[in-house]
């Protein structure tokens, strides 16, 4: 029997993110506001893609 192999999921609720990030809620909000971090509107949910997270930790790492 061929075995399943689940992929994690492409893009994360708001909250998932900020966890990821260890962040709050508010500031994940926030940094999305900014424009510092990707999300995209799917019907009434904002989702995170997981790229943006990294796209948003490699711009932290160039400013410090």
């Amino acid at each position: 029997m061929a075995q399943l192999v689940t992929e994690p999921p492409r893009c994360l609720r708001v909250e998932e993110a900020a966890r990821l990030l260890n962040v709050g809620r508010t500031t994940a909000y926030d940094l999305i506001r900014s424009g510092r971090l990707r999300s995209v509107k799917i019907g009434r949910r904002r989702l995170v893609p997981r790229d943006a997270l990294d796209a948003l930790l490699a711009s932290l790492k160039e400013i410090s």
